[in-house]
């Protein structure tokens, strides 16, 4: 059954009656539709036609602070707003050719020169999609723009797809996030285009307790284009638990920052911890690369002790960066069984602290 809403009504009001009569698909009719918060609920499908969009306000006061007695993360910057939230739903959906926009910039000072990020505000910035503990979750088709802080953040979640969306934010906003994928299980992503200011693909397994396991894996990445200042893909940080048993193929990157990057450094340790990542059985294929920085960074600071990082295959591989790709471990934590194949660059490989590195069909033309 669908629920039409048309301009001035709420969202949220749709959302709930539809949930009320036990699901049903929420249909924004075209034009400009100002929202708070809207709260996702279970067998409720959110569907933006084409020139339907969802506005969200410009002040921290626009959007409400996401509590979950199982959630206790709030990274970056101490915010817990967001504009669309779901907790604990299954059957959720958000469809269309429509946007959904978050007022982005309007978040930040601006008076900056046009190559470089605008400076932080001392106020919270909201994310635009943050759902934690969901089930049976897709997004497909829709554009989402100008999120202040990042765009999705995806915590705890099951059988996800993610398909043919356009997620763009101005690249002078830092923390603008594309997808962050946390300690979820099943997903897809494929057919998307993602450009931002900072990463714009990220796999992640944040821990919420010392007591609770938190597992990124079955991550399937296909047919995407990813540009961004910062990382377009990010892979773990040293105080996260275990991303595995991933695949990220057909991908094109391009852009000034780092293409693929896995990078452990000491300012990333949460406070009292040494390292804790179990990163392994990651497999990256059919990439190109036109990076303004470095292609290909793993890399483990001193100091850090991580369990282990290891078994990551790259193959068939163009990249195409005035800097080398780097394979750089710690002596508290030794990279091991890195296996690139078919690969051509244009600078030589710097390796150090890493075993059982394996180069097959590799070409280096730095001419």
């Amino acid at each position: 059954m669908d629920f039409i809403v048309r301009t001035g009504e709420s969202v949220q009001s749709a959302i709930d009656a539809a949930h009320a009569n036990g699901g049903g698909r929420v249909v924004i009719e075209p034009g400009i539709h100002s929202s708070r918060t809207i709260h996702m609920k279970s067998f409720v499908e959110l569907h933006l036609p084409a020139g339907a969009k969802i506005q969200g306000g410009s002040t921290p006061g626009d959007y409400d602070d996401f509590f979950d007695p199982g959630f206790d993360a709030v990274a970056p910057e101490g915010s817990r707003k967001c504009l669309v939230a779901a907790a604990h739903a299954e059957n959720i959906a958000i469809t269309g050719a429509g946007e959904i926009n978050c007022s982005g910039p309007q978040f930040y000072d601006r008076n900056v020169p046009s190559d470089a990020y605008f400076a932080k505000p001392p106020h919270p910035r909201p994310r635009m999609i943050q759902f934690y503990d969901c089930r049976n979750v897709r997004f497909e088709g829709v554009s989402f723009v100008d999120s202040p802080g990042w765009t999705f953040w995806l915590i705890d979640c099951e059988n996800v797809n993610v398909s043919r969306i356009v997620l763009t934010g101005c690249q002078q906003m830092i923390n603008n996030d594309g997808l962050h994928i946390d300690g979820c299980r099943r997903v897809t992503v494929s057919d998307c285009y993602i450009r931002t200011g900072d990463d714009c693909l990220v796999l992640r397994a944040i821990r919420k307790g010392a007591e609770r396991q938190h597992i990124c894996e079955g991550v399937v990445v296909t047919n995407c284009i990813l540009d961004s200042w910062s990382q377009a893909i990010r892979i773990g940080c040293p105080s996260d638990d275990t991303v595995r048993n991933c695949t990220l193929s057909n991908i094109v990157i391009q852009g000034r920052g780092n293409g693929i990057n896995i990078n452990n450094p000491r300012r990333y340790l949460r406070k009292g911890c040494n390292g804790y990542l179990d990163l392994h059985d990651i497999v990256f294929s059919n990439i190109v690369i036109e990076s303004g920085h470095v292609p290909i960074w793993i890399n483990v600071e001193e100091g850090v002790n991580l369990r282990r990082i290891a078994g990551i295959t790259f193959s068939n591989i163009r990249a195409n960066s005035g800097m080398p790709c780097k394979i750089e471990g710690s002596s508290e934590t030794i990279i091991e069984d890195i296996r690139f194949s078919e690969m051509k660059c244009r600078q030589p490989m710097v390796l150090s602290k890493c075993r059982r590195i394996s180069l097959n069909q590799v070409e280096i033309d730095n001419v």
